[in-house]
């Protein structure tokens, strides 16, 4: 039997106590890392009207990020629309929302409280501007309305706010020049049918089910927003305009109050917004769940399909969330 003097004995034995330790260490890490837990908590998603494509695309988007962050409980609340939901991230009640760009260029440019914390976590898809009259009506552009009941949206929504401003492009003052319906996408369809109203303005995704589901009962017509509206709309000078472009409902959007036609319109783009009180490690997995359940959420809110990976950094007039921008660089080819 070989015997090691005591001070080899002694140094063998504290690097096999040191290899033993650093062994020991790396097993904790790799148990920690992968018991490592996604983000958890209670987060607040601000959507719209009942029947509106904010609140579809929440109710689908819930399912998807149950599914990607299951320590997370998500609770929907209905909203009036892009305005209400900006004052809601900002206050605190709500964590994460939708809003027009439009709106969110109005709300930093009236300088509200709390205006400076909003950040953007994507672009998402384009709410196009659709202005309903029966079939029937003698209705063939926004100017045409002088006089009439019009459906403007609730106060608070994104609609009241495009919808006065395209009036005010097609020459007609929103409160004199009109009689305005304060009303929603979920009753203003029916006020139309029942003949309590002329008109009705709504911006959403296509195509939005109200609409659809008014043009199979009731003969209903979409009027023309032609390029010029657009034009003038730019020359109000206000820094929120400049976010509407020229764009086309195409043919199919609604067959039966087309004609099968391509029909002139206004566009403007949905952000999804939080602020910067919002987790990033959160913010970065809600992103990517937006990005990644694109097409299984566009199976039932059309819209969503138009969610692009290119161009969802774009969140101006907001600078991107620091959880967003986590994200778009883990994706960077």
């Amino acid at each position: 039997m070989l015997l090691l003097p005591p001070r080899l004995s002694r140094r063998r034995a504290f690097q096999g106590a040191a290899a033993a330790l650093v062994a020991f260490a790396l097993l904790v890490w790799w148990l920690l890392s992968a018991g490592e837990s996604s983000p958890r908590g209670r987060i607040t998603f601000s959507t719209g009207v009942p029947s509106g494509v904010y609140q579809l695309y929440g109710e689908m988007l819930e399912k998807a990020l149950a599914r990607d962050l299951p320590d997370v409980s998500i609770t929907l609340r209905n909203s009036e629309g892009s305005q209400q939901n900006l004052d809601r991230v900002v206050s605190g009640e709500a964590d994460f929302t939708v809003a027009t760009a439009d709106a969110v260029a109005k709300y930093r440019r009236d300088g509200k409280p709390g205006a400076d914390r909003l950040r953007g976590c994507a672009r998402l898809y384009d709410d196009y501007v659709q202005l309903v009259v029966p079939k029937g009506s003698r209705v063939r552009s926004a100017s045409d309305l002088r006089g009439m009941r019009v459906g403007v949206g609730q106060q608070g929504s994104g609609v009241r706010l495009i919808a006065e401003r395209v009036l005010s492009a097609a020459g007609l003052d929103p409160q004199d020049d009109v009689k305005p319906v304060s009303a929603g996408i979920d009753t203003m369809p029916g006020l139309l049918q029942r003949g309590e109203l002329d008109a009705f303005f709504w911006s959403g995704g296509l195509p939005t089910n109200a609409v659809q589901r008014l043009s199979e009962r009731f003969p209903i017509r979409l009027v023309p927003l032609e390029d010029e509206l657009v034009d003038r709309l730019h020359q109000e000078g206000e820094e929120a305009t400049r976010y509407y472009r020229s764009a086309v409902v195409p043919a199919d959007a609604y067959e039966l109050a087309q004609d099968r036609l391509p029909v002139k319109t206004v566009a403007v783009a949905n952000l999804l917004v939080t602020t910067d009180r919002a987790d990033p490690d959160l913010t970065e997995g809600f992103t990517r769940t937006v990005i990644d359940s694109r097409d299984a959420v566009g199976h039932r809110v059309h819209p969503a399909q138009l969610v692009d990976l290119r161009t969802a950094i774009y969140t101006d007039p907001l600078p991107l969330h620091e959880g967003a921008r986590r994200y778009y660089r883990s994706v960077k080819p």
